[in-house]
C-alpha cells in the first residue's frame, strides 16, 4: 500500500511515499541489532550529549517542524511549537536524568552484597499515532536510547514526513547510524515485526484495537509491551468550583488538538445545583470558536486529521442523537474545503451509545448530571477506560474522595489532564497498561537484575572493587 500524506485543511494530496520493500526492512532490523550492541555499551555521558544535541535542534529548527505536523495532520501551529518545545524538554530530562533513574539499587538480603542493575533490552519497536507526531515519539525515544536501546519507529501513515525528519533528527544530532530508524510501512506488516527475534519490546499508543492486535503479538513472542490506548476522560465539575475559569477550561480541555487527544476531556460530569448554567456558559463558548485554517495564529479550532476520523465521528454523534440524546451545539460536518467538523455538545447521552460508550476523538463533548460527589464519581467510572480524570472542587472531602476512588491513571483536581516529561503517564482498564515518562518510564525497557555477591572465606573481600565494577558497568 502507498503511503500518504495529505492535507487536512484542504483536503489535497502533499506527497506519498513507497512503503519499505522485505530486503530493506531486512537491512533496517539487522543494523538495530548490530548497532545496539555497540550503544549499550556507550557511557550515559556520552549518550546525554547527544540527547542535548537532540533537543538543541528542536528548539534550533520548532518552527520548521511545526509547519510539518500542521500541514500533516492539520494540529494549530501554535501548538505544534510548543509540541517541538515539550520534546526537546523530554530530551533534556532524561539527558540529565538517566544515569541516576538506573543507578544499581542495593538490597538487604543475607548476601555479602546484593543490588539490582538496569540494563538495555536491545531493539524496541515503537508503533506511534498521528495526533501528537513528535511528542509522542520522543517520549518514548529519549529514555530508550538514554537507558542503551534503539529504536525503531513505525509512525502513522498519515504523517510520514514527520516520521522521516525524526530520523534526520537524531542522524544530525550524531546518534549511530540505527540508533532511531523510521520504518516506512502499513500496519498489516507489524505482527511480523513483533515477532521477530531481533525486536526487543514494543510500545504502542493508539486504539484499543490497534493495542490488543499489538498485544496479541507480543504476548506470543513472550516480548515486553507497553500501552497507551484511548480514553473517555471525565471532567467533574462541583458547586464550590469557579465557574468562570472552569468553563474556560473545559472547553480548551475538549478542543485540545482539535479535540483529538486521548487525555482530552470528553465527559462533563456537573453537579445538577449548576448543570444548567454550566451548560449555557460551555454551550455558548463552544459555538463561539474560530474554526479555521490551523496556520493563521487565531484560529481556535483546525480539521480533523484524516477524513475517516471525521466519518467515525459524524456516525458516532448521529447513532447517539438517534437514540435519545439531545444536541445542544454543532452535530455535523462543515460544508468547507477540507475535514472540518462542527463543535459539537451533546446533552441527556443514554448508556449503550457511542458517546456513552467510545472514545470520540474530536470536538464531541458530552454532559451529565451529577447528585453529589459520589453519585458524580459511579458515572465517571462507569467506563471501560480509565486514562486520566479531572475534578474542580474547593471541598477537601470531594476532592479526598476523588482521588481515592477515580479508575485512572492520571487524577487532576483543579487543573487540565496532561503528560509532564517527570511524572509517569498511562491509564487502566482498556486504557492500557505500562507507563511512559518519569522514572517509570525509562525502567519499561530494561531488564531489571538481580545481583548477589556472597565472599567466600579466604576470598579477597575487595567489596570497593565490585563497588567499582559495578559502577563500570551501569554505563551499558
Amino acid at each position: 500500500m502507498t503511503i500518504r500524506s495529505t492535507n487536512p485543511t484542504t483536503g489535497e494530496p502533499i506527497r506519498t511515499f513507497e512503503p519499505l520493500s522485505d530486503t530493506a526492512l531486512e537491512a533496517r532490523l539487522q543494523c538495530a541489532a548490530d548497532t545496539f550492541r555497540s550503544w549499550r555499551a556507550v557511557p550515559f555521558a556520552a549518550r546525554a550529549r547527544l540527547m542535548h544535541e537532540a533537543a538543541r535542534i528542536l528548539e534550533e529548527r520548532k518552527q520548521e517542524y511545526a509547519r510539518l505536523m500542521t500541514l500533516e495532520m492539520g494540529k494549530l501551529i501554535g501548538a505544534a511549537v510548543q509540541e517541538v518545545e515539550k520534546s526537546a524538554r523530554g530530551c533534556r530530562f532524561y539527558a540529565e536524568h538517566a544515569e541516576r533513574f538506573l543507578a544499581d539499587e542495593p538490597v538487604e538480603t543475607d548476601a555479602t552484597r546484593t543490588f539490582v542493575r538496569y540494563q538495555p533490552l536491545g531493539p524496541v519497536l515503537a508503533v506511534m499515532p498521528w495526533n501528537f507526531p513528535f511528542w509522542q515519539v520522543f517520549r518514548f525515544a529519549a529514555p530508550a536510547l538514554m537507558a542503551g536501546n534503539v529504536a525503531l519507529l513505525k509512525h502513522a501513515s498519515n504523517v510520514p514526513q514527520c516520521a522521516l525528519a525524526i530520523e534526520d533528527l537524531f542522524r544530525r544530532a550524531g546518534f549511530p547510524e540505527g540508533a532511531f530508524q523510521t520504518l516506512l510501512l502499513g500496519p498489516e506488516r507489524v505482527p511480523r515485526l513483533v515477532d521477530d527475534p531481533r525486536v526487543a519490546a514494543v510500545t504502542l499508543t493508539g486504539s484499543v484495537g490497534a493495542g490488543s492486535s499489538v498485544a496479541a503479538a507480543a504476548g506470543r513472542a513472550i516480548k515486553k509491551s507497553v500501552l497507551e490506548l484511548g480514553g473517555s476522560d471525565p471532567f467533574i465539575v462541583m458547586p464550590s468550583a469557579d465557574l468562570d475559569r472552569t468553563v474556560a477550561i473545559a472547553v480548551q480541555a475538549r478542543t485540545i488538538n482539535n479535540g483529538q487527544s486521548c487525555i482530552a476531556a470528553k465527559r462533563f460530569i456537573v453537579h445538577r445545583r449548576i448543570a444548567g448554567e454550566f451548560e449555557r456558559r460551555f454551550a455558548e463558548r463552544m459555538r463561539a470558536l474560530r474554526v479555521g485554517d490551523p496556520m493563521d495564529p487565531a484560529t481556535e479550532l483546525g480539521p480533523l486529521a484524516t477524513e475517516e476520523v471525521r466519518e467515525g465521528l459524524d456516525r458516532q454523534v448521529r447513532r447517539t442523537v438517534e437514540a435519545g440524546a439531545r444536541l445542544v451545539v454543532g452535530g455535523g460536518r462543515l460544508e468547507r474545503p477540507g475535514f472540518f467538523y462542527a463543535p459539537t455538545v451533546l446533552a441527556d447521552v443514554p448508556r449503550g451509545t457511542p458517546a456513552y460508550e467510545d472514545e470520540l476523538f474530536g470536538p464531541v463533548a458530552s454532559l451529565f448530571p451529577a447528585r453529589d460527589i459520589e453519585h458524580a464519581l459511579e458515572i465517571a467510572n462507569d467506563t471501560g477506560f480509565g486514562l486520566g480524570a479531572s475534578l474542580w472542587s474547593e471541598d477537601p472531602r470531594e476532592r479526598a474522595i476523588f482521588i481515592d476512588r477515580i479508575e485512572a491513571g492520571l487524577a487532576f483536581v483543579n487543573g487540565m489532564v496532561a503528560s509532564d516529561p517527570r511524572a509517569p503517564f498511562g491509564g487502566v482498564k482498556r486504557s492500557g497498561f505500562g507507563r511512559e515518562l518519569g522514572p517509570h518510564g525509562i525502567r519499561e525497557f530494561v531488564n531489571v537484575k538481580t545481583v548477589a555477591v556472597y565472599e567466600t572465606a579466604g576470598g579477597s573481600g575487595d567489596r570497593a572493587g565490585d563497588a567499582r565494577g559495578a559502577g563500570a558497568s551501569a554505563t551499558e
